[in-house]
């Protein structure tokens, strides 16, 4: 039945602002009669029509509603009124009014002025009878009631909107995130299929290349040369597989997965660059230690693509790589002797080197590349040795 007659108010809100009127109206004029007699007090229900319409104004002017309804109350009870809650219904629905839609200082002021002004005339009513503890302690009760309930009310709708903004902030991003995880998805499978593909094509590529160029002067190395062009295909085809069986999987904790590349199988990086006819002076400065599993495949990749761009672009046959441990850093130098390496913007379109300084950022680190000043070409990259 409340719902019926909600419904109704929201559809009809001003046949329902007036049967609110007129129902507290009744209520209000019937109070006015005097102390110890059965007579109305006309007047009252002139004050009485002059309360309610002030009600009309409770939204738009809260604080002069409670002033005039106070006064006019207070008028009423001082002339022989009976001063009880439906007498004081005008400044109960401007105080819950007020408290809804006013900051808490100016709801106390009102609050405070009501309850000055109409407590002369709870006392006056106390000498009729009545004792004047029961009617000050029922003024403060209603005058003090739509305060509380209003507060109370206020912050259930404070918390809805609330709620209601979050849901709609989260409606409007939801789409925005999903799109950001989806470019981010896009940009680690790249770097990923980067790293595998260009680095084992880029090897098989030189590796063919020094096969047709001693085909004909020394066919004796060919033969090797061969089987080392057979095992990088293969491990390229190898990779390229895992990568795509990861990605394809579910997201299930308790399947296995294949471990990771690291540093442990430099020595087979540097072989296979040794085959593409790149050799590889490796150095290494203090005490090596075991790296985290991010920054161990972040090391090994790095140099994975920092020698490819070596053995593509740079007319040299020699690459220094150099590891430098402390207690708490790796700092891992790639450089060669050729002053006619490509600036770094022009190798691979940039993904390379943008892909190894994201690897770099992501383990903690940073990775720097460029011209040396003595003459040649060097990446650095400098990582944490624990996340």
């Amino acid at each position: 039945m409340l719902t019926r007659w909600r419904r109704m108010a929201r559809l009809h809100p001003r046949l329902a602002e007036a049967a609110f009127l007129l129902l507290t109206y009744a209520a209000t004029s019937n109070q006015y009669r005097r102390i110890g007699t059965a007579a109305i007090w006309w007047p009252g229900f002139a004050l009485a029509a002059l309360t309610c319409a002030c009600l009309l104004a409770r939204r738009r002017h809260a604080g002069p509603v409670v002033v005039l309804t106070a006064l006019a109350t207070a008028l009423v009870a001082g002339a022989g009124g009976v001063l009880g809650p439906l007498i004081l219904l005008p400044v109960i629905i401007a105080l819950y009014e007020l408290t809804l839609r006013s900051s808490l200082h100016a709801t106390r002021a009102h609050c405070l002025f009501a309850i000055f002004v109409l407590l002369p005339a709870a006392l006056r009513s106390g000498q009729h009878g009545d004792p004047w503890a029961n009617q000050v302690v029922t003024l403060l009760f209603f005058v003090l009631l739509p305060v509380v309930y209003g507060s109370q009310v206020r912050a259930r709708r404070a918390y809805l909107d609330a709620v209601h903004a979050r849901a709609e902030h989260a409606e409007r991003t939801r789409e925005e995130e999903a799109r950001h995880r989806v470019i981010e998805e896009r940009v680690r499978i790249a770097r990923e299929l980067h790293d595998v593909v260009a680095h084992h094509m880029a090897l098989a590529n030189a590796q063919a290349g020094t096969i047709a160029h001693l085909w004909n002067t020394r066919p004796q190395q060919v033969e090797g040369i061969l089987t080392d062009l057979t095992r990088t295909t293969t491990t390229a085809l190898r990779e390229l597989q895992a990568t795509v069986g990861l990605l394809r999987q579910p997201d299930d904790s308790d399947e296995p997965l294949q471990p990771a590349p690291g540093l442990a199988l430099l020595p087979d990086l540097v072989s296979a660059f040794a085959s593409a006819g790149l050799h590889i002076a490796l150095t290494t400065e203090g005490q090596a230690r075991p790296l985290c599993p991010g920054a161990d495949l972040t090391a090994f990749r790095i140099l994975q693509e920092a020698l490819t761009n070596v053995a593509k672009h740079a007319p040299v046959t020699t690459a220094h790589v150099h590891l430098a441990y402390t207690p708490d850093q790796l700092t891992l130098t790639v450089s060669n002797d050729s002053s006619s390496l490509p600036p770094p913007h022009a190798a691979d379109g940039g993904f390379g080197l943008i892909g190894m300084r994201e690897r770099a950022q992501s383990a903690g680190g940073r990775l720097t590349a460029g011209h040396r000043p003595d003459g040649g070409y060097a990446v650095t990259a400098q990582l944490p040795i624990q996340p």
